[in-house]
């Protein structure tokens, strides 16, 4: 059985990172263009969220000795397939795994239109996330 305390301590903390986004709705493309503290704390806070999501997924994976995913793509795919998520989703998901991997390893190159439409539409990835979770949660707790 997973800690039940680990996973419900990262669920909140990727709501407190979403709310955060969600409240910065002062920041408008043009604004996220012209300045850098604003590209910089989305892509931040998204880049947390995103990792909060694997490192959930990761305990889970862990703890009910479940394959070990070798790509953070895999992660969702071995979720998936436990019913921890729907297979219908399991592409925005692995789209989020490769998302973070263009924001680590060529944060040079990340396109803002891309971040911004990150920011502005797909936070609900991110709920949803959570709701999965939660979900699983209560059924390993009452099988």
């Amino acid at each position: 059985m997973v800690n039940e305390e680990v996973i419900l301590r990262k669920v909140t903390k990727l709501k407190e990172y979403v709310n955060e986004l969600c409240r910065a709705k002062d920041i408008s493309w043009e604004k996220y263009q012209k300045n850098i503290r604003d590209r910089a704390f989305v892509e931040r806070y998204i880049h947390i969220a995103i990792q909060t999501v694997f490192d959930t997924a990761n305990h889970i994976i862990s703890y009910q000795g479940w394959k070990e995913p070798e790509t953070y793509r895999e992660t969702f795919t071995i979720l998936a397939s436990h019913g921890v998520l729907p297979e219908e989703k399991l592409s925005d998901y692995q789209n989020m795994a490769s998302f973070r991997n263009m924001l680590v390893h060529h944060y040079e190159k990340v396109e803002d239109e891309v971040v911004f439409g990150i920011f502005k539409n797909k936070l609900g990835d991110f709920d949803l996330f959570r709701k999965y979770i939660l979900e699983y949660l209560r059924k390993d707790k009452n099988p």
